[in-house]
């Protein structure tokens, strides 16, 4: 099975997105979203940026290969 996203209400209320790996590993959670469209519009967006975004390397005296 591949990851996959899930959407889920925290404890303030918000929706939020989790990104899965096959696993069942979480590897990222998103910030809150008013409302569902904005969540799967969120989702959208990160498959986007995942599919063709570069890597920045932000760590102090490491370099990336």
């Amino acid at each position: 099975m591949a990851g996959h996203f899930e959407l889920f209400t925290d404890k303030d209320g918000s929706c939020r997105v989790r990104l899965i790996d096959d696993s069942g590993n979480e590897l990222a959670v998103s910030g809150p979203f008013p409302d569902d469209g904005a969540a799967l519009r969120g989702i959208t967006a990160f498959r986007e940026i995942a599919a063709s975004g570069l890597i920045e390397d932000h760590r102090s005296g490491s370099s990336l290969p």
